[in-house]
């Protein structure tokens, strides 16, 4: 079922949005090498605790996975989503690193997620980096009411194949709201026209996930993390917005 929206509830969104958004801002400095994964989250869940919301992660899970264990999923390099924070895991110059966050405030979750570089990178990765944000952003040029689905899928796709970049297939997008995930799945390829319309009320999370090399993944033992079959670096940009008659409007920046 999809959750249309009020005006009133789109604005209650802001708040959590605007949490998520003051956490990019805190953790941006200390993206550079020595810093553990473990003390990112940490301050993540702070920012996120003292503006009076929830991390929406922590302890996210069901009946077959395990509760997620922390606030934030701090990926690296081939990890192409969910990395679990650690204190024995250290930043160095060369990693491109993943901060995906999610906070819950006033009844709605907001979702997000940017890419990192830490240090010198060759000049390929950093395009890849590059590519990844710019991909949300044509996508978010599709999200009017009347257009489909496969719009922004096919956007996003277009983007980053035409630079050569593989577009992950098994994670998708999402519906965001009342609950962090939501119908529809928003995948980040497929063909215009195509897909439900959308409708002024929508809010949803498009996320591209994009990586050097191939775009087929698999999960790691802990449960969590999926990581490329080719080892080669990934990028993840996210933001949360709402479809209105006026256009979309992000809610996580």
């Amino acid at each position: 079922m999809i959750r249309i929206k009020s005006r009133e509830e789109i604005l209650r969104m802001r708040k959590p949005g605007a949490v998520v958004a003051s956490v990019f801002e805190a953790i941006a400095p200390m993206m550079r090498s020595g810093i553990s994964t473990g003390d990112i989250d940490r301050i993540a869940h702070r920012v996120i605790v003292d503006a009076g919301a929830t991390p929406s992660f922590l302890g996210y899970g069901g009946p077959e996975v395990r509760p997620f264990p922390a606030a934030t999923c701090i990926s690296i390099d081939e990890e192409v989503v969910h990395g679990i924070p650690s204190d024995d895991r250290f930043l160095e110059d060369g990693m491109v690193v993943s901060v995906d966050v999610g906070a819950y405030l006033d009844g709605f979750h907001a979702d997000a997620a940017r890419t990192y570089i830490i240090g010198d990178v060759p000049p390929r990765v950093k395009e890849l980096v590059e590519v990844t944000e710019e991909a949300f952003w044509k996508g978010l040029e599709q999200a009017f009411p009347g257009n489909r689905i496969g719009d922004i899928s096919a956007a996003v796709q277009e983007h980053c194949e035409s630079h050569g970049f593989g577009i992950i297939r098994v994670l998708t997008g999402h519906g965001v709201g009342r609950e962090l995930h939501e119908s529809p799945n928003l995948p980040n390829y497929g063909r215009r026209g195509r897909g439900l319309r959308l409708q002024a009320g929508m809010t949803l999370a498009l996320e591209p996930m994009v990586t050097l090399g191939s775009y087929d993944v698999v999960l790691t033992s802990n449960e969590w993390t999926f990581v490329t079959v080719d080892g080669q670096p990934s990028a993840h940009y996210e933001n949360s917005f709402a479809i209105t008659n006026k256009g979309p409007v992000v809610l996580t920046v």
